[in-house]
């Protein structure tokens, strides 16, 4: 068979494993539930009032991905992770003997979904919140902190799949990088001297674009923050790549 063959067996191979395994397409729903509902309570609970959540309207839009992005977490690591636990990589790499070509289906497939996640999450999240809160919603600043809600999450499991892939353990993956991003960075990002530092981690820099106003504590810029998340991605994919390529 040829390789556009080959490549799009394993891409179906994958889907099946998520339209048919519970935790692979019930965790990307409760991200969406979980952003774009949490969002929407909190701008019920301000309805009427004439402020924000906060002076920055793109923190109030996107509170609910605060936990969303928990349940996309651990979408992207139980994408690969529970293969490895399991030991059904054996399986998958007996069907799929090019080791490049499986990740990178699981890859691609994680990026849609993410995308497709991120598309609806964000939309969700700015109507809910639109209807009941007072904000300016036209602009460069609205157009901005739109697209980053989407690229966000679409990197966010491509950054944590390849993060999975190159430590090779669900349980690891999990006990380190849902408590990092849901709570070690944000605590961390309000100490002072730790901060300079934090900025710098995916989920920070990739969440300032998200916010309309600038922040003179943050010195990158908004699109510079989401580039910075883009470079965490491409090393922890990359990374993931080649540790399942040295794997036995």
């Amino acid at each position: 068979m040829s390789a556009p063959v080959l490549v799009l067996n394993a891409l179906r191979a994958e889907r099946i494993k998520l339209t048919t395994l519970r935790s692979l397409w019930i965790t990307p729903l409760l991200s969406l539930v979980l952003t774009a509902g949490g969002t929407t309570a909190v701008g019920a609970a301000l309805s009427g009032k004439e402020h924000n959540i906060t002076d920055d309207p793109g923190v109030g839009v996107f509170y609910g991905l605060n936990f969303g992005q928990a349940a996309l977490i651990c979408f992207a690591i139980l994408l690969i992770g529970q293969e490895f636990d399991t030991r059904m990589i054996d399986v998958s790499l007996t069907a799929v003997p090019r080791r490049g070509r499986l990740y990178g289906a699981k890859l691609a497939l994680g990026a849609l979904v993410g995308l497709a996640v991120g598309t609806i999450g964000t939309a969700g999240a700015f109507a809910g919140y639109a209807v009941t809160v007072p904000a300016d919603w036209d602009g460069p600043a609205f157009a901005r902190s739109a697209v980053a809600g989407v690229l966000y999450q679409t990197m966010l499991v491509v950054l944590c799949l390849g993060t999975t892939a190159l430590l090779g353990n669900l349980t690891v993956a999990m006990g380190l990088l849902v408590p990092s991003f849901f709570l070690l960075t944000p605590l961390l990002s309000g100490v002072p001297g730790v901060r300079v530092v934090v900025q710098f981690l995916p989920d920070r820099a990739g969440q300032y674009a998200l916010r309309y106003a600038d922040d003179p504590k943050v010195v990158y810029g908004h699109w510079t923050g989401l580039l910075i998340m883009a470079l965490w991605t491409a090393l922890a994919a990359y990374g993931g790549l080649r540790a399942l390529r040295r794997a036995k």
